[in-house]
């Protein structure tokens, strides 16, 4: 199941939708994820990928839970300092799949807002995951983040 859904195409049709409970399961997992990433906590954010995980944005990947860890330490550490928050949502999820590997593609919209200042949408984006299950956790194999506007 190496493949992504298409970015500007359904992620599913009905017969290929993840049994509701699978869904509810990634639903709280990506809540979760997001939650560790715009808390800061950049290595536990990176442990929600399986060891061998990519993180591809823009063409451009990080390769392995070790090295997306020290990629996202970087950017927490630079908003941080630079006193922005941000904060991901994440919309429109569908699911694909059965077993322990399903597809999973959904809008993400991020916000910052600067210390003081007023919530700006920074970027829409698509996000289209494989996830496995690794010990009964969800875990992200490949990540592709598609910005809307660079097409």
């Amino acid at each position: 199941m190496d493949t992504f859904p298409a970015a500007g195409g359904p992620a599913t049709d009905s017969a290929d939708a993840a049994d509701p409970a699978v869904h509810l399961q990634i639903q709280r997992f990506y809540a979760r994820q997001m939650q560790l990433l715009d808390d800061g906590r950049a290595e536990d954010w990176a442990r929600t990928f399986a060891d061998d995980g990519v993180f591809e944005v823009g063409g451009e990947a990080v390769r392995g839970a070790t090295d997306i860890a020290r990629a996202a330490r970087r950017t927490a550490d630079r908003f941080a300092a630079d006193g922005i928050t941000r904060r991901h949502w994440i919309g429109m999820l569908t699911v694909a799949g059965k077993g322990d590997e399903v597809t999973a593609r959904s809008y993400a919209a991020v916000l910052e807002t600067p210390r003081g200042g007023e919530p700006v949408l920074r970027r829409s984006t698509v996000c289209s995951d494989i996830l496995v299950r690794v010990a009964d956790e969800w875990r992200v194999r490949h990540r592709v983040v598609t910005r809307d506007g660079l097409d």
